[in-house]
């Protein structure tokens, strides 16, 4: 591992959807794994050290830092593994760095769960406070204490207390300057990204409350709360907050449906899935999750973009009964015939006359079959 990088674990097939995960404060990657196992079966997990903590370099930020700064060093991890798009999930300052990330880079999230973190952490003075007693006394004195700020009575996790007596001082102080610097509490609503929000009812650190606040100001946020839980709920309730997750992260599937429907019409979509049998149901599954929900939803390019990709690349491949299909939805995706045929006029350049064709066929049918004005143009 290069000290340029975040240390990280990754698990799960390379070709799965790629889901990022962020630890705490004082925490390693290890505070996942009672989630990350389960969640790596149908995602490409990567989980991440904060610097200084577990196996990242206490060198990657410095005195002064910001959430900005770390999730920097997310997306330069991601980009050193390939990964374009990615869910994310992050605790406490994890969470904090997907809501960077969300508002910041909306086009590289695809999703986000927060974790018993917040858009603010209570004011710059006992972060500043805090950083303050790290670089002087060192960590001896707040590990002492993390079961109390972690955990509820009677419960602990070994080693996590242990991450966080091994934690190098001056990188946990600049975690703290980050935290005492970070507030993004007006600009939640311009968050875009599919969000759920995950509180522990017996969080100190970051009540209900502050889950509920972003909630409240996130277009279409869902609000989990976990009785029980305090602030490290990955490692105190791991199946709740994987029955939360998968419900969130399987929520593309919902998504592409919707975008299915109104690309492609009810009509198509209701005969393709009356067609649909135990054999096949996968493969309808991987559609709307993955083509629908996941490329038609990518803001990037817009739909009548993609829906003049998609035609070229069906003449190219001679896939005509496709084309139809896509030719109708260009048109609801406000493509002009004329549009259309210039399209296609392309195509007979780069794919080939006889393709460019029975392209145009297969087109005139669908447009002479329009009730508008312009059927048959």
């Amino acid at each position: 591992m290069t000290g340029k990088l975040l240390n990280h674990r990754a698990e799960g097939p390379t070709s799965a959807p790629a889901l990022l995960l962020g630890p705490s404060l004082g925490t390693s990657y290890a505070l996942w794994d009672k989630v990350a196992p389960e969640l790596s079966i149908t995602h490409r997990v990567v989980r991440w050290d904060l610097p200084g903590h577990g196996g990242s370099a206490a060198g990657l930020i410095g005195a002064g830092a910001t959430v900005g700064d770390l999730a920097d060093l997310v997306l330069a991890l991601a980009d050193s593994l390939g990964i374009e798009r990615f869910a994310y999930a992050g605790v406490s300052l994890g969470g904090a760095v997907g809501l960077h990330l969300a508002l910041h880079r909306p086009e590289r999230v695809s999703s986000l769960a927060v974790i018993c973190s917040s858009a603010h952490f209570n004011g710059a003075k006992p972060w500043e406070e805090r950083a303050a007693l790290v670089r002087s006394q060192g960590l001896a004195r707040l590990a002492a204490s993390a079961d109390d700020r972690w955990f509820t009575s009677g419960f602990t996790v070994p080693e996590l207390v242990q991450d966080h007596r091994d934690a190098d001082p001056d990188a946990y102080a600049a975690c703290c300057d980050a935290l005492a610097a970070f507030d993004l509490r007006e600009r939640l609503p311009e968050i875009s990204s599919p969000t759920l929000l995950i509180a522990g009812r017996e969080d100190p650190a970051t009540p209900p409350a502050h889950l509920r606040e972003i909630a409240d100001a996130v277009p279409g946020a869902t609000l989990v709360e976990l009785p029980g839980a305090s602030h490290l709920a990955p490692a105190q309730c791991p199946q709740a907050v994987l029955t939360a997750m998968r419900a969130h992260l399987g929520g593309g599937a919902k998504r592409g449906m919707e975008v299915r429907r109104e690309v492609l019409g009810d009509a198509h979509v209701d005969r393709a899935q009356a067609r649909q049998t135990p054999f096949t149901a996968r493969f309808q599954d991987f559609i709307s999750r993955y083509a629908w929900g996941e490329i038609w939803t990518d803001p990037t390019l817009s739909r009548r973009e993609r829906s003049m990709i998609t035609l070229t690349a069906l003449v190219a491949h001679g896939h005509y009964d496709e084309l139809a299909m896509h030719v109708r939805a260009a048109r609801r995706n406000g493509l002009t015939p004329q549009e259309i045929g210039a399209v296609l006029l392309q195509t007979a350049v780069y794919c080939g006359v006889p393709a460019a064709n029975s392209a145009f066929a297969a087109a005139q049918r669908v447009l002479a079959e329009e009730a508008g004005p312009d059927a048959g143009a």
